[in-house]
Parts: structure tokens; sequence; C-alpha cells
């Protein structure tokens, strides 16, 4: 036998006793490493060097649901695994590739945890109540972990990947509760001072309209919301948000105030526009006739909205051509009606209107002659005895003297 022949020969047989003591030494719990060589039937199999391959069943390959074994291992990977079962007899070796995965994950997860690492995750599967990503053990997001904002159907969330925290580790209940908001809440401040740091108050800036709610609109100025009040939205009343803006509209705001401390940003869109009066000089002229509406009543008058934002006092006397006890008696809010201008001041934002001089003045009716009173005639009718004897009745009236001239014209002249 050649030197040669007998090399070969000995490493042979060296190589048969290690795969010997493999196969004896191989059992229930021990972790081995191997190469995929074929997946089929939802099952892996691999090669140990053992003398007939193990086999690694879907629901040992992750510790999430999987559709498909090839989700998570392909021909050629190595991978470590551990020995569930062995059976010579029936040459059946199952293997788990999920428990050696979770055993390595614990420790990797616990250091993400505390040092509150963010790291990224493939989202696995939709369930009730959230979301589920394979980190070696089964990682649970809640719905209310998912986004900043409310998410009503998690459906297209599945392959997408999520940058996430370690929100709650439990290993002795096998529980992992991850949350992707906390990493955009710590990325949202984070914008939201360099934002903040950058606006200047009193400047004008776009926006876009993010939300509407009964009290006012947060508009987003660069990542960061900041709230239109109602009152700030236009010149003119405005009931509700929502009759004049919609979600999404492009405008634009004047930064009222930046308060770091308390992260509030408050905005207006009625200032970052001329405002009504500042146009009012060019818009209205003393004898102009314009429509309007009646917004108030008062004891005094009634004022009448000529413009968006502007409104001009009809005084009580200018309302109609008869006598009214109160503007009530021919007028209601929400009339509307035509004015005459009186007078614009916009320095002071007043304007003076009239309603009656855009009516035509009626007809005055003919006064009826005055007849005589009885009290008159009773009063001609005097005796002109009386009136003599009362010394605080004067004689110099036309018609007396004729009367007492013709009664008493005798005995006057013997007096002379």
């Amino acid at each position: 036998m050649s030197e040669e022949f007998k090399d070969q020969q000995e490493v042979v047989e060296a190589t048969n006793q290690d795969e010997l003591e493999q196969i004896v030494s191989l059992k229930k719990g021990d972790t081995v490493k191997g190469t995929i060589v074929k997946v089929e039937d939802n099952q892996a199999y691999v090669s140990l060097g053992y003398k007939y391959d193990g086999i690694i069943p879907i629901r040992e390959l992750s510790s999430v649901h999987l559709d498909s074994a090839n989700d998570v291992v392909q021909v050629g990977q190595e991978v470590e695994a551990k020995v569930v079962s062995i059976n010579d007899e029936k040459e059946s070796l199952v293997l788990s590739k999920r428990a050696i995965d979770s055993e390595n994950a614990w420790d990797d997860l616990q250091a993400k945890f505390d040092n509150n690492e963010t790291f990224e995750v493939v989202v696995a599967d939709v369930v009730k109540g959230g979301i589920v990503a394979n980190v070696g053990v089964r990682g649970f997001i809640p719905a209310s972990m998912v986004e900043r904002h409310f998410v009503e159907d998690f459906s297209d969330y599945k392959g997408r990947t999520l940058r996430v925290k370690v929100k709650e580790l439990d290993r002795e209940n096998n529980k992992v509760i991850l949350s992707q908001k906390d990493v955009l809440d710590e990325e949202f401040e984070a914008n939201k001072l360099k934002v903040m740091a950058g606006l200047q108050e009193g400047s004008v800036i776009e926006g876009t309209v993010q939300r509407l709610t009964q009290f006012g609109a947060f508009v987003d100025v660069g990542g960061v919301d900041g709230l239109v009040h109602v009152s700030e939205i236009a010149w003119n009343h405005v009931d509700k948000p929502a009759d004049v803006l919609s979600e999404g509209d492009q405008v634009k705001v004047k930064v009222l105030k930046v308060d770091p401390e308390k992260g509030k940003i408050s905005l207006s869109i009625k200032a970052a526009t001329p405002g009504p009066w500042e146009t009012a000089a060019d818009q209205f002229k003393s004898g102009d006739i314009v429509s309007g509406e009646v917004k108030r009543l008062v004891p005094f008058g009634a004022f009448v909205e000529i413009a968006p934002g502007v409104e001009g006092l009809v005084h009580i006397s200018q309302i109609s051509h008869k006598h009214i006890g109160t503007p009530q008696e021919v007028l209601k809010e929400g009339q509307n009606v035509q004015v005459k201008i009186l007078e614009v001041n916009p320095s002071e934002k007043r304007v003076s209107l009239s309603i009656k001089e855009t009516e035509e003045a009626p007809a005055e009716s003919a006064k009826p002659e005055r007849s005589s009173s009885p009290s008159r005639e009773r009063r001609d009718s005097v005796k002109a005895e009386d009136l003599g004897n009362n010394p605080n009745v004067s004689l110099n009236n036309q018609g007396l003297s004729i009367t007492l001239g013709e009664r008493f014209g005798d005995k006057l002249s013997k007096l002379k």
C-alpha cells in the first residue's frame, strides 16, 4: 500500500470518526449550526454534517406568524438552531431557529432598553389592537404607540419598516412592548424647538391648515402647529372655523406670540391681510349708497355692516322719516338694508349712515284751519264791567276799546 493511499485512508477514517462522535453526542437541547439546503412545504431543511438533514418547521422559524418559510430563510443561509427532538430510527431531527433567536434577543433588547436606543423593525403582522414585529421574540406595538395621530386601519402597515424604542420588557412573561410614537415625539419636540427659535413675532409666513376645532385652526408652520384662534381667522365674525377653512388649505399667518416654555405658537390669519378699515377710505365716500346687513340693534340706533369688519351706525333719527321709539319697530338683526354714507372716518374706525335718506320722504298733508273754540268765544263775550273793575287787564286792545267806547261813551263825556 502506497504512502499516499494510506494518508487518504486515514483522513477518511478520521472524518468518519468525527461524524460518528457527532452522531453519538447529538441530543435534545443541543445548539447546532448548519446550512439551509432546501425550503419547501413550509419548512427548511438544514445540513448539519449528520447522517440525515434536520428540519425546521415554519412555527420554529420565527417568533411571529409567517405566511411562508421563505420570508425568513433562503437556501445557502447559515443558521443556528436548537435540537427540539431526535429519532434516529425514523431519521427525524427537528430543530428550532426561534429558540436560539429568542435566547440571543433578550440581552440585546435589554441593552437597547437601558440605552433608550432607536432601532428598525419590519412589521410582520397586523393583529387586534396593534401590530407585531419580530425582534428575536414577538414584539408588540399597540395601536396607540404606532403614530402620533390616530390610525383607524393598519392593514397597509404589514411589511413597513418602523423606527422604534423598547417601551416595556418582561422576560419572565415573554413580553416585549415597542413604540414608534416615542421616537416620533422626540423628533417632533427637537424640531419644534428648532422651528420656534427661528420664528419672529410679527413676521408673516406660509402655513398649512392641519386640524379644525370649535375654537380655532391648527396651522403647520414648518413641522410645528400653531393655533389660529377663531377670533383671528377673519376680520368679520366667524361662528365656526370650518365655515371658512378646510384641512390642507395654504394660508398666510402672522406670528403673534411664541412661547418656547409652554411650546405654544399663537398665529393670526386676519392680521396677515389688510384690515377693512385700511381700505375703507378708498372703498367708501360720503354720499355713496350701499347695501349692508343689520348686525346689532341698540336703543340709540342700528349698527350695519357695509363690508367685512366695517360697521357703521345708523342713528335712530336716521332710520325712518316717521318718528319711532326704538329701532326694533322697523328693523331686525340680519336684515339687509340700503344705507347712505354720511361720513367716513377710518382713523377712528367710524362711519355714519342713514337709511331714511335712501327713501323718498312722504308728502306733507295740508293743515286744517283752526276754528274758534268755545273758550275763545267765551273770552270775547266777557262783560266789560268785569274787565273795567279788573286793574290787571289792559285796555289797549283795539277790539276791547270799541266795545268800551260804545258802552261807556256818555259817561266819559260828562267827565270832560
